[in-house]
């Protein structure tokens, strides 16, 4: 599963690497983004050119009518049924999207707890996710919430040792957008893709983690011992 990342890029950096043409944005660092959150999310607006919206993580089908506080667990969806499964089937054939991320969060046990882990690119380029988005009326307040999930796949062999599971990361700008093309983008992902572990950061509650993992993201890769999380 996918739980927590980051997304610490700036406008510039996405401009360069989506050829974004909207009014600039005025983005802001964020180290902890948990769900039911608002995050940064690419769409296609046409067939070569992106735009950037936000909404909140944890997809609400268009069709759902109860509240949303009824709603099952939606941030993530499973590659291997998400072409399937009525919560993520319209918007998997009809509402593609990316979800650009700096680096994710993964938690290993250990006999004195959780250790968290840190993973981004070797390169510290932006980690562009498969997800899918959706638009919902709230009977409750009227409005109309654009809300998405992140699709996770089997782990590779580098994320492997932490957790099974990882986020689909995708190559290419616009394959993705292309339906006929996802059973290879779903797959487990290659050993190819440059990922790089940090090892054994600082572990707490949200509001400490927040600061600990910002530190934690300009240090060199030296481990630390394990902390029993909160």
């Amino acid at each position: 599963m996918c739980g927590r990342f980051t997304q610490a890029y700036t406008w510039r950096e996405l401009v360069a690497l989506y050829g974004l043409t909207q009014p600039a944005m005025n983005l802001q660092p964020r180290y902890n983004i948990a769900p039911t959150a608002t995050i940064d999310v690419l769409i296609p607006r046409n067939s070569d050119q992106l735009e950037l919206w936000q909404m909140g993580w944890g997809l609400i089908p268009s069709w759902w009518t109860k509240t949303r506080k009824e709603l099952p667990s939606t941030f993530n969806a499973r590659a291997e049924t998400v072409s399937g499964r009525p919560m993520f089937r319209d918007a998997f054939r009809e509402r593609r999207c990316i979800i650009p991320a700096s680096g994710y969060y993964e938690w290993k046990p250990t006999p004195t707890g959780k250790q968290p882990y840190y993973i981004s690119a070797r390169d510290g380029s932006i980690l562009p996710f498969a997800g899918l988005w959706d638009e919902w009326h709230d009977p409750e307040s009227g409005e109309q919430v654009r809300s998405c999930t992140v699709i996770v796949t089997d782990a590779n062999a580098l994320t492997r040792r932490i957790h099974d599971r990882m986020p689909v990361i995708l190559v290419g700008k616009f394959l993705w957008f292309v339906p006929l093309v996802h059973a290879r983008l779903l797959a487990r992902q290659p050993g190819s893709i440059r990922l790089a572990l940090m090892t054994e950061i600082a572990a707490g509650v949200v509001r400490y983690f927040m600061n600990a993992c910002a530190a934690a993201l300009s240090l060199a890769l030296v481990p630390t011992p394990p902390v029993r999380t909160m």
